[in-house]
């Protein structure tokens, strides 16, 4: 089996390709991976690998009519796997150029993993052949019991730069929320750094091997979006990360996040800055009740989101073909 994506450290072909190799592996397969970005040399690697391959899958990535055509008609067996809404810009705006090349590849391949029903909505108007794959997340990682910080309480964030505007739309509630929450602190996990002249952040570079300490040792997981074409097409990537860790969460009821965080049980819905200043004081003021919420945050997780989980629907599809 064989899988290209635009390359290794993309949270799409770690989370959706990669984990999953060494269950592939003990099933008798042989994953490999390419990366197909950077200059005509990826693309005739990938077209070599192609053509050797029992099936193909494509993550996330389309291509001009003619390369596409050339893999499909390479491919034994070929499947596109998206977890965004790749046809449209990130803005939400309409992408004539990209719903095209959306259109002619899911309409050509054998099966379309989709990470979310919106996106499997979208891309059922040209294939009957689609699957509801979510994001998972290898649980036993996040599965540590960290020491919080009594003498203060802490938010956290974790993203990049693509999605900073998301949390940054959110900082004058959460500087609200600081003049009735003391010590109030927003921990951010990304590439990039914020400041604010009235709310303590501690900003650390994101790194695969701490970020699941980092996440254990906060109070609060928050992930707030803007609700729109592109958002709708999102996978609550954070918000598993949040729950695995054990942490309630903050999330704009939008996408998955809102299946996946319900109201009052294992996180809060808020649906705008008012909202968020007034959950942010409400976890706050109970903070005996996050540790139940956490709980049931984490067991939502396992059950459903779970890497070995969402493995075995995957690979009864891949195995089927």
């Amino acid at each position: 089996m064989g899988c290209s994506s635009k390359g290794e450290q993309s949270s799409s072909t770690r989370y959706r390709a990669l984990q999953y190799f060494p269950y592939f592996k003990t099933q008798g397969w042989e994953p490999t991976h390419i990366t197909i970005s950077g200059g005509i040399y990826p693309i005739i690697q990938t077209l070599n690998s192609v053509k050797s391959a029992d099936i193909v899958v494509l993550l996330r990535k389309t291509f001009p009519w003619p390369i596409f055509w050339t893999i499909r008609r390479l491919s034994k067996k070929l499947i596109f796997d998206f977890d965004d809404a790749i046809f449209t810009n990130s803005d939400g705006s309409i992408s004539k150029t990209r719903m095209q090349r959306f259109i002619k590849t899911v309409s050509k391949c054998d099966h379309i993993f989709a990470g979310n029903q919106y996106l499997a909505d979208v891309a059922n108007k040209n294939n009957s052949n689609v699957t509801v794959v979510p994001t998972s997340v290898e649980v036993t990682k996040y599965d540590l019991t960290s020491p919080k910080n009594d003498d203060a309480f802490e938010l956290v964030w974790i993203g990049s730069k693509s999605t900073q505007k998301y949390i940054t739309e959110i900082i004058p509630a959460i500087e609200h929320a600081a003049q009735s929450v003391p010590n109030l602190t927003l921990k951010i996990i990304a590439d990039f750094e914020l400041s604010s002249p009235v709310l303590k952040i501690k900003n650390i570079a994101w790194s695969e091997i701490d970020e699941a300490m980092e996440l254990s040792k906060s109070h609060v997981g928050l992930a707030p979006l803007t609700n729109d074409s592109w958002t709708k097409g999102k996978c609550a990537l954070k918000v598993l990360q949040y729950m695995a860790t054990g942490l309630p969460v903050i999330s704009s009821p939008v996408g998955v996040n809102a299946y996946v965080v319900h109201n009052g049980v294992n996180g809060y819905l808020a649906t705008d800055n008012k909202a968020w200043s007034e959950f942010i004081i409400k976890m706050y003021q109970e903070k005996e009740h996050l540790k139940q919420m956490g709980s049931e945050g984490k067991k939502r997780v396992f059950q459903e989101f779970a890497i070995d989980v969402v493995f075995k629907k995957m690979f009864a599809i891949i195995s089927s073909k």
